[in-house]
């Protein structure tokens, strides 16, 4: 897929496509905040390729590296006041979609210090564009390297909520398979279930174009290839159990789901996904995975839905039936048990988010209720 396309953000690729391009470092500033988890950045390789390219241009930098999964909207708060405090001129993300998402919050905060927590959330609140971004993804499944959104924590951790810009786009992202190589199997394929999700749910949206439908189709592909068809095992596997060209193809396939929802958003599993992530510790893409066949399900029961979602399974050479079935399995959460008293609470969390208008079929209160029961009794 040619990435080009994606005018917002260059995206570099390549394994050593941080420390090649050193050069764009030097346009964004002399001093960079870094954020990042508290040791992914480092065990990965690509804290070391950062150091060597800014120190290359003359830059320095000073990290935050406490970004924790689901990252919370005050954390974000303290980054952009470091970043003040510092003489920071931009902004560089290195990790999973949680630091790529909390950079984009603490760029805004950094360029806003009249901005309290909420404030972000209000664009006549946040009047100054956020400092410069790079973002460089250490894992591949959200995608956030290549779009606007950035999803944050609220109100102590019980909701998350969606802070995006036109600004909060990164200047540059440096997309490396390398980096995700020393991720363990149940980790990247919980992040490529994501990235599927993104894809099959971009490509039913009814704000899909031809160019994000062409990075969906692509990155649907590339993933069920790896995933369910188990291809690409030639060469030496990593500690994860994949090889070079696994990695790379879901890597890229990430990166291609992520421009794809920048389009058009996503669809009901992940609001309703949320709700087990922040209740039950389940990583995000296997919670998105288990709601999956129900979105296929129901979609199916319109014309438009079900044109497309056959379109999309000759394309995996699969069929409805088939994705409908092993995307949940492969989540690993069918014996996951719900009563109802804690699943109509986890639907209220999140009964007014907008993701639910943002398919052909259009699931009510009373439904998002069916599709819990069936699935977790």
């Amino acid at each position: 897929m040619d990435f080009s396309a994606h005018k917002p953000v260059t995206v570099l690729t390549g394994e050593n496509c941080v420390t090649e391009n050193a050069s764009l470092f030097a346009g964004l500033g002399r001093r960079a905040l870094v954020v990042s988890g508290r040791r992914s950045a480092d065990l990965c390789g690509a804290m070391d390729d950062v150091a060597a390219a800014l120190a290359s241009v003359g830059a320095t930098y000073v990290r935050f590296p406490v970004i924790p999964e689901n990252p919370p909207a005050p954390l974000c708060h303290e980054g952009g006041e470091l970043a003040r405090t510092e003489g920071c001129d931009f902004v560089i993300a290195i990790g999973g979609g949680s630091a790529l998402d909390a950079a984009k919050a603490i760029a805004a905060y950094a360029a806003n210090p009249s901005c309290g927590v909420m404030d972000i959330f209000d664009d006549s609140k946040r009047t100054a564009d956020g400092l410069p971004l790079i973002a460089i993804p250490t894992t591949a499944g959200t995608g956030s390297e290549v779009n606007r959104y950035s999803v944050l924590t609220i109100a102590d951790g019980a909701k998350k909520k969606t802070f995006k810009a036109s600004s909060a786009y990164a200047k540059d992202a440096f997309v490396s398979a390398k980096y995700t190589a020393s991720l363990d199997e149940n980790y990247t394929v919980s992040t490529a279930l994501d990235a599927l999700a993104h894809a099959i749910e971009s490509y039913l949206s009814p704000k899909s174009t031809a160019v994000s439908e062409e990075a969906a189709l692509y990155a649907a592909h590339e993933i069920w290839d790896v995933l369910f068809n188990g291809m690409y095992t030639d060469g030496e596997r990593d500690a994860g159990g994949f090889t070079k060209v696994q990695r790379e193809k879901l890597t890229n396939a990430s990166c291609a789901a992520g421009i794809a929802i920048d389009y058009t958003g996503t669809g009901f599993p992940h609001p309703l996904g949320y709700s087990l992530t922040l209740t039950r510790g389940i990583p995000h893409g296997r919670a998105c995975a288990i709601f999956e066949g129900a979105y296929l399900r129901y979609n199916l029961l319109t014309s438009a839905g079900e044109e497309k979602i056959e379109k999309l399974a000759a394309h995996l050479g699969t069929t409805a039936d088939d994705m409908i079935r092993r995307i949940p399995e492969m989540s690993g959460l069918l014996d996951l048990e719900i009563d109802a008293a804690e699943r109509e609470e986890l639907i209220d969390r999140v009964a007014d988010a907008g993701n639910y208008a943002n398919s052909p079929y259009v699931i009510t209160r009373g439904e998002m209720s069916d599709i819990y029961k069936r699935l977790f009794g």
